[in-house]
């Protein structure tokens, strides 16, 4: 019997043409479930999505319905009304400019901070590394909202939370993450030394070596803890609501996205439609900036658990 042979980057691999029952309903069960699970992720999106096209009449009319999960295209010329009212009445477009003068502060910040201490501990060698080895992985497991009060007070003696120095209190507490240190070390870690011995030879100082040579080779996990670091200040509401003023009438509020969210939301006379589309401008970056950066996120995690 002849055998039939595929062709799959230049070489020939054999095609086995009988499938059994057990592998086939396998198959059928493994994709089944991926639908399932996929359609319970999505139907929130496509509630919000369909939401912010609708005025309160067609929003009541669909509730409980299959066209509550579908855009209002009977109206197609009031589509994006209540994405122009939300730009427009409650200038969240500000709020969105602050979130992200905030994440960029905070992520050259986190890449400059967190990355020098994960370079001299995955590369140096000193009194006491072990232990600060194990200080590192203890504060992982530690809940970050079991420092906020200590951290509220130690913010509010040093800065007084007083209008634009409290932006202070946002910029340098999210500037220091064991988590991003524990990413770059375990990094740095898998980077060969080789590569430093030879700008070391060529007179690069130890500082010169991280910033030529290391952060070069690390596009990986630097993206990685970029994205992650954005997401966290994009994201944040709790701690800004507690430590930032609100902004007197003719002033520029201080309050990133997801906390003015919150205040517009309960403000007198919002529509549903106004609410949904205001979530979905709050998640389009997020969702460009992942899909932008997913393969770096990959390639940072794989590398960063070589050496566990």
């Amino acid at each position: 019997m002849k055998k039939k042979f595929m062709q799959v980057d230049g070489r020939e691999i054999p095609l086995n043409n009988r499938l059994t029952g057990k592998k086939i309903t396998r198959e059928v069960i493994y994709y089944i479930c991926g639908v399932i699970l996929s359609m319970l992720f999505l139907f929130p999106i496509l509630y919000m999505i369909a939401t912010s096209t609708k005025s309160e009449a067609s929003y009541a009319a669909d509730a409980g319905t299959v066209a509550m999960f579908l855009p209002d295209f009977a109206h197609l010329g009031t589509m994006f009304d209540n994405y122009g009212s939300v730009l427009a009445n409650y200038n969240i477009w500000k709020y969105a400019l602050n979130s992200f003068a905030y994440a960029l502060i905070v992520i050259v910040l986190n890449i400059l901070v967190n990355g020098l201490a994960g370079y001299v501990m995955a590369k140096m060698h000193f009194p006491g590394k072990r232990l600060f080895s194990a200080l590192i992985i203890f504060l992982i497991i530690v809940p970050v909202e079991t420092s906020i009060i200590p951290l509220y007070s130690i913010v509010k003696i040093m800065l007084g939370l007083k209008k634009t120095a409290s932006v202070l209190g946002i910029i340098l507490p999210a500037s220091i993450s064991i988590f991003n240190v524990f990413l770059f070390m375990q990094f740095f870690s898998s980077i060969p030394k080789e590569y430093e011995e030879a700008a070391r030879l060529d007179g690069s100082s130890t500082i010169g070596i991280f910033f030529k040579v290391v952060l070069p080779l690390s596009k990986p996990i630097v993206a990685t803890v970029a994205v992650f670091c954005f997401i966290g200040v994009w994201n944040d509401y709790l701690w800004p609501s507690m430590i930032l003023p609100q902004a007197g009438e003719g002033e520029w509020p201080l309050m990133p996205i997801q906390a003015a969210l919150t205040t517009i939301q309960s403000m007198e006379g919002i529509t549903t439609g106004e609410i949904m589309a205001s979530l979905v401008i709050t998640s389009i970056p997020i969702f460009i900036i992942y899909v932008a950066a997913q393969k770096y996120i990959v390639q940072g995690f794989g590398s960063a658990g070589l050496k566990m």
